[in-house]
């Protein structure tokens, strides 16, 4: 393969960290080295045949591949699952810690990026927000941190100052505006609510409804639809009990409405009552762009959630039935574009946005992927390193059960 040359992005300067990737497997078979420059893959060429410009990481036996994102966080109740400690602190200081920690967390398994919904108003008003932005701050550099904020209330007399501490919360510095519908006496006004403030701002919407009702999803998707620069609708785990005809019918009218669906396949982040995931083949067959996020880490919604993509691919390929890339694809690509972020490939021109796992191949990795290597714009941001090792009586018995398989073998 030729060495082919990427110019940088628009004002980047002269990138002296340049950095080498050498001997990675691609998904396609190949084994190729990547040179990395100005936070953008400057070359792609056969093993041995790029120059190192400065630093080199050797990623023999690694699986090199674009980087997935988070599309679906709850950083402001991370961490937080009943412990005998006793009662969990919410002030601002303590939810700020716990959100660094659950977002270097999710860094470690390869999410550069994090989509994280925060709740305001109520007693905590904007502290929650507070914290998780200074989080983001904290963290530049690792990794990118974006805050969607949560109302609990739009509509009505207790729905006036919820809106308006939305206002508020975008100012702060939230990049996108979300909430529960469902949660609002009058949904639809919740939903035109926050599209006003949507539009007013040109920020996307992240909308959460694990409802059964189709007609509501469909009115909602349809309200929603059209806005730019995007709409998300998750985790839609409603859908999975509905009779397979009217299931059918509404995955049409999401595919219309073109909106994008984030499953959370590792169990949502609600209540045990609505635990499931979206029908992801339906969704996808009838032409939905379906996006996969992690939702509850370690909260009382679900005490044990790891915020790993590859175990939400792995459960997409296991439990949803998706073909293994179509899985990876989903806690990567379509999760970037949910996110309106920019597309990587492992080609020159392509944002450095990388993930390495330990591997040969795609199903390999998802089943078994503990050691990784994490490229956040052009630099190692993070290493998971695993060894497994035996004992010499475990070791002696494995070598032995080929030995006795043998015809030959004597007593």
């Amino acid at each position: 393969m030729p060495d082919s040359q990427a110019q940088p992005p628009d004002g980047a300067t002269a990138d002296t960290t340049a950095l080498l990737l050498c001997g990675a497997r691609l998904t396609d078979g190949r084994t190729v080295d990547v040179r990395l420059s100005g936070g953008r893959i400057e070359a792609v060429g056969t093993a041995g045949s790029l120059t190192a410009h400065s630093a080199r990481v050797d990623l023999n036996g690694f699986l090199l591949l674009a980087a997935p994102a988070e599309p679906h966080a709850h950083s402001d109740t991370a961490l937080t699952a009943p412990a005998a400690e006793g009662p969990v602190s919410y002030a601002v200081e303590d939810v700020q810690r716990r959100a660094t920690e659950a977002a270097l967390l999710q860094l470690g398994h390869g999410a550069t990026t994090l989509r994280t919904h925060v709740r305001i108003g109520d007693v905590h008003g904007l502290g929650h927000l507070e914290a998780v932005l200074q989080a983001g701050r904290a963290l530049r550099g690792l990794a990118e941190l974006n805050a969607v904020a949560v109302p609990r209330l739009l509509t009505g007399v207790a729905g006036a100052d919820g809106l308006a501490m939305l206002r508020d919360a975008v100012k702060m510095g939230a990049a996108v505006v979300g909430g529960c519908p469902d949660l609002d006496p009058d949904p639809t006004g919740y939903v035109e609510a926050v599209l006003e403030v949507a539009a007013e701002h040109g920020c996307p919407v992240d909308l959460h409804t694990d409802g059964d009702d189709p007609a509501r999803l469909a009115r909602l998707a349809a309200m929603a639809g059209g806005l730019r620069p995007g709409v998300s609708i998750g985790p839609c785990a409603g859908l999975a009990r509905l009779p397979a005809e009217l299931a059918s019918r509404t995955a049409d009218q999401l595919a219309a409405a073109g909106v994008t669906v984030v499953c959370l396949p590792q169990g949502g982040c609600g209540g045990a009552e609505l635990r499931g995931s979206a029908p992801v083949r339906l969704l996808r067959s009838a032409g939905v762009r379906v996006a996969a996020g992690s939702g509850a880490m370690r909260d009382v919604a679900n005490p044990v959630g790891r915020g790993d993509p590859l175990e939400a691919a792995f459960l997409l390929a296991s439990q949803g039935g998706l073909r293994v890339p179509d899985a990876y694809e989903a806690v990567s690509a379509a999760a970037r574009a949910a996110m309106g972020l920019p597309e990587v490939r492992v080609e020159a021109g392509f944002p450095a946005e990388l993930l390495a796992v330990r591997g040969e191949e795609l199903a390999g990795v998802l089943s078994l992927a503990y050691s990784r290597i994490v490229v956040h714009r052009g630099r190692v941001v993070a290493r998971t390193s695993a060894v497994r090792e035996y004992c010499d009586s475990a070791a002696a018995f494995a070598l032995e059960l080929p030995r006795q398989g043998r015809p030959d073998a004597g007593p």
